[in-house]
């Protein structure tokens, strides 16, 4: 398949182009990244339309059950949902290791769902380092919500937020002390925060988190969007409190529309980056530089007999 019949199918709504597509995007061979760097051209600012939407929250918080249950309601809706799923990566292989596909099976097999599962590779901030590029390819393939699924690594988790219109945080009730959770940063960032699992014997805990999360944004500054911060509960596993979840996205994306900071907010957010692509893209051109020309190895030595410290090296490339 070919850079242009790529271009043309995922323009077509085929999920193959799409998984091809963003294969190479992840690739780390400099032909393949061409590839990529120019099907991403020919498909930038397809989609204004679509929802961008993170979910975070520690792992065993039911994530992936929560991205199984919301996204079929919103295929049985009539929408094209496209599942970017982070996992952590597998120091061996280089590959994902949970593989959380596997634990969305009604999504899975429904024809108006994509998941992708993508590895991390080390990057901080639970996303995956062409996370935004494999958004773009999502959109432009004509899927109307885009759900980021993190890795699930705690309160370093705020990358995400420089990705999507809506920034919902799954949390447990009974875990331990809620008001724990409360930090700057994740916290702060989030748009809802949803105590899941709130079925069975733990429904009355679920609500009394909720009680305390609700007392707690109250300490949090103003969004300057100007969004209060909701706070609800739900069950992905009875696939209770889903439905609510949806209405408070569209009232969110409604009022962002209105005030003008949807399209301000995405400007914000390609400026962040290209801020990033500079800093990671001249990184690695001095990397493999100095790799090329044999530096590397100098280096090394430099270091392992105690003739400079890293940060020495450093400051005199």
């Amino acid at each position: 398949m070919n850079e242009r019949t790529i271009i043309n199918n995922i323009k077509k709504g085929d999920t193959v182009a799409l998984s091809k597509a963003i294969t190479l995007c992840e690739s780390t061979l400099e032909a393949e990244q061409k590839i990529a760097q120019n099907i991403i051209t020919a498909l930038s600012g397809k989609s204004e339309k679509s929802i961008r939407i993170g979910i975070t929250g520690v792992p065993g918080v039911g994530k992936s059950t929560f991205i199984n249950s919301f996204g079929k309601m919103l295929t049985l809706k009539g929408k094209k949902v496209a599942v970017l799923a982070i996992d952590p990566t597998s120091e061996k292989t280089q590959g994902s290791i949970l593989g959380d596909k596997s634990r969305m099976n009604e999504l899975a097999t429904d024809k108006n769902a994509f998941i992708r599962p993508s590895p991390s590779a080390g990057t901080l901030g639970g996303v995956a380092n062409k996370s935004r590029e494999n958004i773009i390819l999502c959109e432009a393939a004509g899927f109307d919500v885009i759900l980021i699924e993190t890795v699930g690594v705690g309160q370093s988790e705020t990358t995400v937020s420089n990705l999507v219109d809506f920034f919902l945080l799954l949390m447990l009730a009974g875990a331990g002390d809620e008001l724990q959770g409360i930090k700057r940063g994740i916290m702060e960032m989030a748009d809802a925060i949803l105590i899941n699992k709130a079925d069975g014997n733990n429904v009355q805990k679920a609500k009394n988190a909720m009680l305390q999360y609700k007392s707690a944004l109250h300490l949090f500054p103003p969004m300057q969007n100007g969004w209060i911060p909701q706070v609800n509960t739900c069950s992905a596993l009875e696939k209770i409190g889903l439905e609510e979840c949806w209405n408070l996205i569209e009232k969110h994306n409604k009022q962002m529309c209105v005030n003008g900071f949807f399209t301000e907010n995405r400007k914000q957010q390609n400026n962040y980056w290209l801020h990033q692509q500079i800093k990671e893209e001249l990184g690695n051109k001095k990397y493999t530089q100095l790799k090329t020309e044999g530096k590397l190895q100098a280096l090394e030595e430099q270091l392992l007999n105690n003739e400079a410290t890293i940060y020495q090296l450093l400051a005199a490339l």
